[in-house]
């Protein structure tokens, strides 16, 4: 492959871009109007507008983002993680158009979507599930005895969902009817797929990963866990590799059994499996990510590898060149998510220009970010900022160097999350490893404290930006790169 197209935007494509120019690829950047200024589009080779802001009329075409990978002479589609990295449809697409998917086979991604289906996929291989339904819930009254039969309180889960949407926390029967139509509901709305499922709810879980690596000849090995369980609405703010608590024999355990996960739908690629670990560290499989991960630098970091250069190598048929005895454990790492969000307010996503932006530098400090001094925070996209990750040779001294880096990171503008970063570092339950996904409401006390659905959040923001200046309109689209650096100068 000599040329990709990077079917992402901010810090991923830049990150992905940056591995690509290192093995001697030519890169195309897509972006929206709202994007026409970013920094993946000023590093690309060529750059592409494929439509207005919102992500339905820009990043989520596939067809038109195919149709310009055929006009450029484009080899190779990397989706990064988000909008159609993990859609079969469009991986099968990109496929029967002669181009390469840096990614899965379209048959994983569809078996790995599902979680019943990923259930029904790993059975034969042994693999601890938590105890629940193998199939879709249609019968409301029915599910309430399943429910009563597996005890509360029980966790009601969309079949496609992700990014803790369409899940609920069921903690008696009284409030299982009311949950369980929010659920579906937030399910169809977010997936297009109102399909859920029952789950014991595991009350003090871990949240551990496992990052493979599967080639086309079927050689899977594993790059160790991930912790992910400092999360605030199911969904992570920090992560670190190794975890603090697992064993060798449980670390050994857990990569078999992510290994059977990846062979039992043939994948190919990187991928994640990731698993609930018990306060009497049973472990419990929960689903597999079909891509790579917003925290893929952590496992980087302690390994040495380069997970897109690795991705890059799988798609263009190459054998895995190393296997599992030649991977090891270098030392610890932490990643902060840097989000547009204010801590005190329950995270809540903000907006603004970024007034200051000054990243940390120093050994063994990284920063994969997607903004610069001056720059906007979006209001049509996820609102991370950057990725703060540190390495070092302990876990104590990497929490050492993370607080000092969040202490070297100078932002304004926008509400973020480095101040709950340090919070968390200096806090004993994180520095001793006893803690689990409840870390934010058992520990973080803010000053107010709400519970907002998606759609009050979106109402927030909305409101947030009806009160922001009106800007200058944009330009008129550019498909060329050097029409584009034309409209600049």
């Amino acid at each position: 492959m000599k040329k990709i197209l990077v079917a992402n935007r901010g810090e991923i494509a830049l990150r992905i871009m940056r591995s690509l120019k290192e093995m001697g690829i030519a890169t195309v950047a897509i972006y929206s109007e709202a994007d026409r200024n970013s920094l993946h589009v000023r590093y690309a080779d060529e750059a592409v507008c494929v439509g207005p802001p919102p992500s339905n009329e820009s990043y989520l075409l596939g067809d038109k983002i195919i149709q310009i990978c055929k006009e450029l002479g484009v080899d190779g589609i990397h989706p990064g993680y988000g909008f159609l990295s993990e859609n079969a449809a469009f991986c099968t697409a990109v496929t029967n158009a002669g181009i390469n998917f840096i990614g899965p086979s379209p048959e994983s991604i569809t078996v790995m979507g599902s979680k019943l289906a990923a259930k029904e996929a790993v059975k034969s291989y042994n693999i601890p599930m938590v105890p629940g339904t193998e199939e879709a819930i249609t019968d409301i009254p029915k599910a309430k005895l399943i429910g009563a039969e597996i005890g509360f309180p029980i966790l009601i889960k969309a079949s496609a969902g992700g990014g803790g949407k369409g899940m609920r926390i069921v903690k008696n029967v009284e409030e299982f009817e009311e949950q369980m139509e929010r659920a579906i509901s937030e399910a169809q709305n977010a997936f297009g797929d109102g399909s859920v499922f029952i789950e014991k709810y595991v009350t003090s879980p871990r949240h551990i990963e496992i990052q493979i690596l599967g080639d086309k000849k079927g050689n899977v090995v594993h790059l160790f866990e991930r912790e992910c369980s400092i999360q605030r609405r199911h969904q992570k703010v920090v992560e670190e590799a190794p975890s603090a608590v697992l064993t060798e024999k449980l670390r050994a355990e857990m990569g078999a059994a992510a290994i059977d996960v990846a062979k039992s739908c043939n994948y190919y690629g990187a991928g994640t499996v990731e698993f609930l670990l018990d306060e009497n560290n049973n472990f419990y499989f929960l689903e597999m990510n079909t891509r790579l991960q917003v925290e893929h630098p952590v496992t980087e970091m302690i390994t040495g590898f380069d997970l897109v250069k690795e991705q890059i190598k799988i798609a263009r048929g190459e054998e895995l060149s190393f296997k599992q005895e030649d991977v090891f454990i270098n030392g610890h790492s932490i990643e902060l998510r840097v989000y547009a969000e204010d801590p005190k307010n329950n995270f809540l996503p903000d907006i603004g220009t970024l007034t200051t932006y000054k990243a940390p530098e120093g050994h063994g400090i990284r920063v994969d970010g997607g903004f610069e001094e001056g720059m906007t925070i979006p209001i049509y996209y996820d609102p991370m900022i950057s990725k703060l990750v540190v390495h070092e040779s302990t876990r104590a001294k990497a929490i050492e160097k993370m607080k000092n880096a969040i202490d070297g990171y100078h932002i304004s503008g926008v509400a973020n999350t480095l101040s709950f970063g340090k919070y968390v570092m200096e806090h004993e339950a994180f520095k001793s490893g006893l803690f689990d996904t409840n870390f934010v409401g058992n520990h973080f006390n803010v000053e107010t404290k709400v519970d907002k659905d998606e759609s009050v959040l979106a109402a927030i923001i909305a409101s947030k930006v009806a009160s922001k200046p009106k800007t200058a309109p944009l330009l008129s689209n550019h498909t060329k790169n050097n029409q584009w650096k034309a409209n600049r100068s």
